[in-house]
């Protein structure tokens, strides 16, 4: 008889604690959701996957001076995850919108640059560098000058939908003059 009394009270107590389990799950859950509804509400938009978000970041950032017109953000995007990430665009308060270049021979054999299709994409444990002459972001459209010394944030969108924000410090370069082609 022992036995047995010994046996209701464990299952009672296994019982009790599931159901404590499930509702500090659930309560878990509804906060996540609701964080979530205060990211749509806010930004007007859904809440993008934050997974990704963590594996990608950006060193020795940097964008180049400009009074107006257009300019380039370079860097080197850094990879830390197990699978290939892609940056599919960019955006920045500091200009109209944000493409991801490259440098390419025209029909004519000229290099120029242009808008890259598919977008970067950035090996597992590798990195994908941003420079002038080759690949690179270019903020088209500035809102205002950037002047040496000024520090501009750009967003980076993944293929997955998350987002990755990184500053650039503007500095003074001669250089990344090349001709575009594309209608700017």
């Amino acid at each position: 008889m022992n036995t047995t009394f010994r046996f209701s009270r464990t299952a009672f107590s296994r019982t009790a604690f599931s159901r404590t389990a499930r509702a500090a799950a659930l309560l878990t859950a509804a906060g996540l959701a609701l964080t979530a509804c205060n990211y749509e509400e806010e930004r007007g938009e859904a809440a993008p996957p934050t997974a990704e978000v963590a594996q990608l970041s950006v060193e020795e950032a940097w964008i180049k001076a400009a009074e107006d017109g257009m300019t380039g953000a370079f860097g080197t995007l850094v990879n830390d995850g197990d699978r290939d990430l892609v940056v599919t665009g960019a955006s920045s308060d500091a200009a109209d919108e944000v493409e991801l270049h490259e440098m390419a021979a025209d029909e004519h054999g000229a290099m120029v640059m242009r808008e890259v299709d598919g977008g970067f994409t950035v090996p597992a444990g590798g990195e994908y560098t941003l420079e002038p002459g080759g690949n690179h972001l270019m903020l088209m459209g500035l809102t205002g000058p950037v002047q040496p010394g000024d520090t501009v944030t750009i967003e980076l969108k993944l293929e997955d939908g998350s987002l990755v924000d990184f500053e650039a410090p503007a500095k003074d370069f001669a250089g990344a003059n090349e001709n575009y082609d594309g209608g700017h």
